[in-house]
């Protein structure tokens, strides 16, 4: 086993935390005393920013706990949250760990039966839900949740004539609490004060919702410690600064930062309105600094490409230049090599005229650095945003590792890697080409798996999964998943990730996948197209259409596709070369066994394939579909 990266050897060797402070209901104590009046949350609510200090977010959340404790929780039961991101799904988890005990947060757009698996298997006894949608789902598997004992909604609204027992109002529970506090003032402070840093803070889910899900354990001190060494590193975060949370509660990038660095920091959150509002609510704070996984600045990408692509002449030539005059600047400081005056210049030119619009558009005009992490993201994507002049890194880790374990350092962005590691983590490559670390913050195991816990933990490391190797630089590289890495037929290996990435920038491919055929002679594509700007195309030329599946069998949609294939394969060696492509009549989606099925669509020898299947819509009923999907093989002559 060979050593990849080890441990800075600035950094201090070893890692403690202080005792007062070393849960989140301790920190949370401590930031209500020490910020005060200074705001912690921002909610946009009827279309007015409502302030919320760290006094009013402590004295909510220990009302909310100690209402629970009315109810009847006790230290080390679960509480489950579902719902939009809002300051109560925070007093909730927060109030519930004050008094002990662990929180899980579930996808809000899960379906009925999918939720029901999940609190079932996490054995929660209370589950807060958002509003009466999310309160739906759990009243309508009740049935097949013997262990729920009350359901808490935040939003009562249409809940008036439910009467349901298990059923209790967000503003109900604060006033037990309440009430609990005048009788027992110093019961809250006796509950935080019991809390340990080894004592569990979360589950975190980190599979799909059709097999046996996985929660990983994490506890106070593998949160902290996580942002305490990542913020060691990454210096651009300040408690002055603005941040907004939209990106599901569930997801540990979100509770990395909304939770963990914004109690050890003490910056801003803020939340956007409704889900549909978030871009538009993005704009109106332009926060500092951002977080988001690789679909976000893919989507950005292309509502900027789409808006050059729809301005008239002058500005689509301006935003050529500007973006190829950055495009320069960014290869030579990639090579460290000086920027010419001229160059320079111009370059001043472009920021002032093109880059500052653009970023202002899409909320990123305060931006000092943005972050992407739960996937890579292609190095197009990153020379563009650079170009723009967003200081935009790379972040690699896993739930497992409380989210982080590398991330680009300033001045030395290597678009193809991940980073380096973050303070007291140590990363190694085993013989097998497996990234394994070890840091405070890896998790103590999957809950009720014993079998997992013990495939990822072995003496002290976190085997990821994850193929990869170390760069010139000293960077990480992630190729891909061990398990999605293709053997080719000479023996030689590839990651799919690489050619999707390629494929994905331009504005008309929403998704791809590349699969191979059984030998690996053959690598094919299945993409699915960008609707709202392949639309515009077809409108544009006059082709006309009715759904999303008549757009992406048209004959002028495939030749499109085509070229963008034909493109993408003169960048890539011969081996890795595209040779036939499909577009799917339907966008891939998380409710549908989709990975599996369309990995079945290359059908060798044939123009076409009558493709049937099933479709389940989010209501969980299903319909049978069926289409012609139209194969077609990729010209290789240059």
């Amino acid at each position: 086993m060979a050593t990849l990266v080890e441990r800075p050897t600035h950094l201090p060797p070893r890692f403690a935390l202080d005792a007062a402070a070393d849960t989140f209901p301790k920190l949370l104590r401590r930031n209500a005393g020490l910020f005060d009046d200074r705001i912690a949350f921002r909610e946009k609510d009827r279309g007015v920013w409502r302030p919320i200090t760290w006094r009013e977010y402590y004295r909510h959340a220990r009302a909310f706990g100690l209402g629970l404790v009315a109810l009847g929780l006790r230290r080390a039961q679960i509480l489950a949250l579902v719902g939009d991101n809002r300051p109560e799904l925070f007093y909730a988890a927060l109030g519930a760990q004050s008094v002990g005990a662990i929180t899980y947060g579930l996808y809000q757009d899960s379906l009925a039966e999918q939720l029901t698996h999940l609190v079932d298997f996490s054995d929660a006894q209370y589950v807060f839900c958002e509003d009466q949608e999310q309160a739906d789902k759990v009243l309508e598997m009740e049935t097949r949740l013997p262990k729920v004992r009350r359901i808490v909604v935040e939003d009562w609204r249409g809940m008036w004539r439910y009467g349901h027992p298990k059923l209790v109002s967000f503003a109900e529970v604060l006033r037990l609490g309440r009430d609990l506090e005048t009788s027992q003032p110093e019961l809250f402070d006796q509950l935080v004060n019991a809390g340990q840093a080894d004592d569990l803070a979360i589950f975190c889910q980190t599979s799909g919702t059709t097999a046996l899900p996985k929660l990983a354990m994490l506890s106070h001190r593998h949160l902290i410690a996580q942002g305490m060494n990542f913020h060691a590193v990454e210096p651009h975060i300040g408690r002055g600064d603005d941040f907004v949370s939209y990106l599901p509660f569930a997801w540990i990038g979100e509770q990395m930062v909304s939770t963990t660095l914004h109690q050890l920091v003490g910056f801003t959150v803020n939340f956007p309105e409704e889900p549909e509002t978030a871009q538009r609510d993005f704009r109106e704070i332009g926060p500092h600094f951002t977080f988001a996984p690789a679909r976000i600045y893919e989507s950005l990408h292309t509502a900027v490409t789409v808006r050059i692509l729809d301005a008239g002449r002058l500005r689509q030539w301006a935003c050529a230049w500007a973006l190829a005059v950055g495009g320069r600047v960014v290869d030579l400081r990639a090579q460290s090599m000086p920027v010419p005056w001229w160059l320079q210049v111009q370059h001043a030119m472009a920021r002032w005229l093109v880059y500052r619009p653009v970023l202002d558009k899409i909320g990123f005009a305060r931006i000092r650095v943005a972050w992407n992490g739960g996937s890579p993201l292609g190095p197009d994507y990153f020379k563009f945003f650079h170009a723009l002049g967003v200081n935009l890194k790379q972040i690699y880790g896993q739930t497992e590792i409380a989210g982080i374990s590398c991330v680009h350092r300033d001045g030395r962005v290597h678009f193809w890697t991940m980073g380096f590691p973050i303070a007291n983590t140590d990363l190694r490559i085993t013989d097998e080409g497996e990234i394994i670390s070890r840091s405070p913050s890896v998790f103590l195991g999957y809950y009720k798996n014993a079998d997992a816990t013990a495939q990822a933990l072995r003496e002290g490391w976190l085997y990821t999964g994850d193929y990869g190797a170390v760069d010139p630089t000293g960077d990480v590289i992630m190729f891909d998943r061990m398990s999605d890495v293709i053997t080719l037929g000479d023996g030689s290996k590839m990651s799919p990730w690489v050619i999707e990435a390629m494929l994905k920038f331009t504005p008309y491919i929403q998704e791809a996948m590349v699969v191979c055929a059984p030998g690996g002679s053959t690598l094919a594509a299945i993409l699915n197209i960008e609707m709202r700007s392949l639309g515009k195309w077809a409108e544009d030329r006059g082709i006309a259409y009715t759904s999303y599946a008549d757009l992406s069998q048209k004959r002028h949609v495939l030749d499109l596709l085509h070229g963008i294939v034909r493109d993408v394969n003169r960048r890539l060696r011969p081996e890795w070369r595209v040779r036939r492509f499909v577009s799917l009549y339907k966008e891939f989606h998380p409710d549908d066994d989709e990975l599996t099925r369309t990995r079945k669509l290359r059908r060798p020898g044939q123009a076409t394939f009558d493709a049937t299947l099933q479709v389940r819509y989010e209501d969980g009923t299903t319909r049978e579909i069926k289409t012609t999907l139209q194969i077609t093989d990729v010209d290789q002559s240059e």
